[in-house]
């Protein structure tokens, strides 16, 4: 919780944590606004719960912060998983205290190939990424900072510390989060949460 003026409330992606908007939160918050990122159930430096690793719980978790800290005309950014909690929040609470929304790179309304989905991604995808958790977590997600960052495209700029940040923030993420979190994200129809 950075800052004074109008809220801005940050929900990351998988597996990372608040720190992974803390470049846009520093930038925002010396130009006045309040910046507010909160980790994640299971991600970061929250706690460790084995349940509530679903879209509901996090929009509902998400909602509890907002009212603990009394905040209205937020504009909520979401990314990637973050951007599913931001739409389920916004479907499930309204949008009374919400000026904005921002969703970059976010799951909704659909990741998993479905009939209702023809262009998503095949189960199998989703089952390796929970085949490179359970096997080797850490290499997994050094592995995954790779494409994440686009250090895989020709002539990337590539940060060995940027890639470290995204290992040890997905590190920190505790195992049930890291698992189940997988099936929250790709398997969660969002398309009632967009309308």
């Amino acid at each position: 919780d950075w800052g004074t003026g109008q809220s801005v409330v940050f929900s990351h992606g998988w597996p990372l944590s608040s720190d992974a908007f803390e470049d846009q939160m520093f930038f925002l918050a010396e130009r006045g606004y309040r910046c507010i990122a909160h980790d994640r159930r299971g991600h970061g430096r929250s706690s460790q719960p084995w349940s509530g690793n679903d879209m509901d719980t996090y929009a509902d978790d998400l909602a509890k912060l907002v009212e603990a800290l009394s905040l209205k005309d937020a504009v909520h950014v979401g990314h990637s998983t973050g951007g599913g909690e931001v739409a389920r929040y916004i479907a499930r609470h309204g949008s009374k205290r919400v000026a904005k929304a921002v969703l970059i790179g976010a799951v909704p309304p659909l990741m998993l190939k479905t009939d209702k989905n023809p262009g998503g991604l095949p189960r199998k995808v989703f089952d390796d990424i929970r085949g490179g958790v359970v096997s080797d977590r850490s290499k997994f997600f050094k592995n995954l900072a790779v494409p994440f960052y686009g250090y895989n495209r020709s002539g990337a700029k590539v940060s060995a510390g940027v890639q470290e940040s995204f290992r040890l923030q997905g590190m920190l993420c505790g195992f049930p989060a890291a698992y189940f979190c997988i099936k929250a994200f790709s398997e969660t129809d969002q398309y009632e949460d967009l309308k």
